[in-house]
């Protein structure tokens, strides 16, 4: 058969079934548009959460007190025979590898200037923070280099608390109140937006002993190492073990490299794109039974059909490839359909949903459609080889 003869054979098939070839083609299309939106998501979430880590940059490393770990992350001071101190952060500070060592411990207190009061998070750091984190001051200065034991009393404003503090006043050398602390403000950082959930911008810093006090606590919450370019993890973190068993007497801390929590949160997320899209995978294989429905009534509906084209002199395989073509096309035509279904759903998402990352890759698209005319072969290989196998001089008595 010439190949004209074949396009016009599978098209007058597909037209003189149009509902039910709608139909067929829109199981295929729903199932390939969740498909491509719900990886899209999978593949837009996994996207931002790397570039939310990366920004910090990829040589940190974290250290939580305690031992036990639970689902990938430290139980901290509940699960710790010893807590981190200051004194642990400037042991580890005198690696010869180690850039910068930074206490954390944070909490909730009131912040208050004047007659203005916000509620926020405080963030009790070292003076070394900015560095560590890439983080820039946009006036004054950030926390000095005092010993940790002895700090002065200075904060460090948030953007945005800056701006609520002293909407119409220059801050800087002001006094405010963090909590309980009377505290000179000393700098002003730079706006940084959102991270995870957490708005960098409504918060303050002051030293970690300062915060400490503050919020009655013994230890610090973690200590994040910042570390050279051209050294590795591995040798940092041998030494980091070193120096705290030293001084602990034994390994009751938990320590996490930066490559490790995006391999954690990376596996995490694979597996919640595999699961999304598997949902989409359900709507394909509803399709592939409607092909596999219409292709077999094809083959009852048009029995005669194939015996005269038996009779005409076309061979098993060309009856056994006209019907596998059919239900390739129609899956092709249906997946297509899907393909801009779920481009479009993904746009409009992203559109009235902009804090929702969504990112379809090309090998999506591809996949997807090979994937969608792979149905269509597979649900249409039992209808075709019963059409090839049909007896030429039955066929034609069948009309």
């Amino acid at each position: 058969m010439e190949l004209l003869d074949q396009i016009q054979f599978i098209s007058t098939s597909i037209r003189s079934k149009r509902m039910q070839s709608f139909l067929t083609g829109l199981g295929i299309a729903v199932g390939i548009g969740m498909v491509i939106l719900l990886t899209s998501m999978g593949e837009g979430l996994q996207r931002f959460v790397l570039a939310e880590f990366t920004q910090f940059g990829t040589n940190l490393i974290a250290i939580n007190p305690g031992k036990v770990t639970t689902m990938g992350t430290s139980l901290g001071i509940l699960g710790s025979e010893r807590l981190l101190t200051l004194g642990d952060c400037t042991a580890l500070r005198h690696i010869p590898q180690v850039e910068a060592a930074v206490p954390m411990t944070q909490g909730n207190a009131e912040v208050k200037a004047g007659d203005r009061t916000r509620r926020i998070t405080i963030y009790g750091v070292g003076p070394e923070m900015d560095t560590a984190f890439r983080m820039q001051v946009s006036s004054g200065r950030f926390l000095p280099p005092d010993d940790p034991r002895t700090a002065r009393a200075f904060v460090v404003l948030g953007h945005k608390v800056r701006q609520e503090l002293f909407p119409n006043a220059d801050p800087l050398g002001q006094r405010v109140l963090v909590g309980n602390i009377p505290c000179r403000v000393i700098g002003v950082m730079e706006p940084k937006g959102q991270i995870l959930g957490f708005d960098m911008d409504d918060t303050v810093y002051i030293p970690a002993m300062r915060a400490l006090d503050l919020f009655n606590r013994d230890g610090l919450m973690e200590i994040d190492i910042l570390y050279r370019q051209g050294s590795t993890a591995k040798e940092v973190v041998a030494a980091i073990k070193r120096i705290l068993v030293n001084r602990h007497g034994q390994e009751d801390f938990t320590i996490t490299t930066q490559q490790q929590m995006l391999d954690v949160l990376g596996s995490v997320l694979g597996m919640l794109t595999v699961a999304v899209g598997a949902l989409g995978g359900i709507s394909l294989l509803v399709g592939s039974v409607g092909i596999f429905t219409i292709m077999t009534i094809a083959v009852r509906e048009r029995t005669s059909e194939i015996g005269l084209l038996r009779a005409l002199g076309a061979t098993r395989n060309h009856i056994l490839v006209l019907f596998l073509l059919e239900g390739t096309v129609l899956a092709g035509l249906g997946g297509a359909a899907g393909l801009a279904l779920g481009i479009c759903l993904g746009w409009l998402i992203h559109v009235f949903v902009p804090l929702l990352p969504v990112h379809t890759p090309w090998t999506f698209v591809i996949l997807a459609e090979l994937l969608s005319m792979g149905i269509g072969i597979l649900a249409g290989i039992m209808p075709a080889r019963q059409a090839a196998h049909l007896d030429p001089l039955e066929a034609l008595r069948s009309e």
